[in-house]
């Protein structure tokens, strides 16, 4: 039998593509198979709305960290959305050819800049401006979400930006030719059409704030309480796993992994509703 070159290719490229699969079903057996005794020995109910985290005690609650982990993301979404929103409309409507060239690989690159670097940057910049004008020790709730909200943009604006380059040129000829003025067009004709890529470009923006470590660490101030106030220290679920797996054993370690599989959830759960929203858009 004659060997054909394109199916074998055809197959190593199948295999390629699968093993992306392979790799992140091994990540999700490695923590469910770490992480779920701790559920069964100790009970969902007491690790998931907890309010003690003492391992070494037996205690394991981790409500305190989910709550300041989806305060320290909507925080981010209040910083970062708008600023992201307004930089995607400005580059898809307003932007010259040569402006867009520049911006759109300049705001891309923030996506390469490590975490700790904007986390070194909170700590120089951001945490004095909060005690010295606002108060506290600097390391509270406003102080990340506003770096997590300038971490979001990247994925924020290049969603955003496709979402709204993507609507139909007929729409705002539609809407200019009946008298609407260019802000008018953009704010009643093409952010509503692109409203299902713009929510997905949200929501997977939360997903990146939710799943930061080292910026949270450095800035948070890691206190295991809920937050009350803006500028209330707290700790996030990826905090706790980062702080305490050098030196967990036993039910402790059991523990972190029991909060890893709660940030899984989360995270997978997000990115499947910004994904329905994508689809939902292209199928308009």
């Amino acid at each position: 039998m004659a060997f054909n070159k394109e199916k074998f290719i055809k197959y190593i490229l199948t295999v390629f593509a699968l093993s992306s699969l392979f790799f992140l079903f091994l990540i999700f057996a490695f923590i469910l198979i770490e992480g779920l005794p701790l559920f069964l020995k100790v009970g969902f109910k007491n690790i998931i709305f907890g309010f003690k985290w003492a391992p070494t005690k037996g205690s394991f609650g981790i409500f305190p960290m989910i709550v300041s982990s989806f305060l320290v993301t909507f925080g981010a979404l209040i910083v970062g959305g708008p600023l992201g929103l307004s930089c995607a409309v400005y580059l898809a409507e307003y932007s010259g050819k040569r402006m867009k060239m520049l911006l759109k690989p300049a705001l891309e690159l923030l996506a390469g800049i490590p975490s700790v670097v904007y986390g070194f940057l909170g700590v120089i910049y951001i945490v004095p401006l909060v005690r010295n004008y606002l108060g506290g020790s600097g390391f509270s709730l406003i102080s990340t979400s506003v770096i997590l909200g300038v971490m979001i943009l990247p994925t924020i604006i290049s969603i955003s930006f496709d979402a709204i380059m993507s609507v139909p040129r007929t729409y705002r000829e539609g809407s200019l030719a009946m008298g609407a003025t260019k802000w008018q067009t953009i704010y009643k004709v093409v952010i509503p059409s692109a409203r299902s890529g713009i929510m997905a470009g949200f929501i997977l923006g939360m997903g990146r704030a939710i799943g930061e470590t080292m910026a949270v660490i450095m800035i948070a101030g890691n206190a295991l309480k809920i937050p009350t106030s803006l500028l209330d220290p707290l700790r996030t679920l990826t905090g706790n796993i980062a702080l305490e797996l050098a030196y967990a054993t036993g039910d402790h370690r059991l523990g972190l992994f029991s909060t890893g599989v709660v940030l899984l959830v989360i995270i997978m759960a997000l990115n499947y509703i910004a994904n329905f929203g994508i689809k939902k858009k292209r199928l308009k």
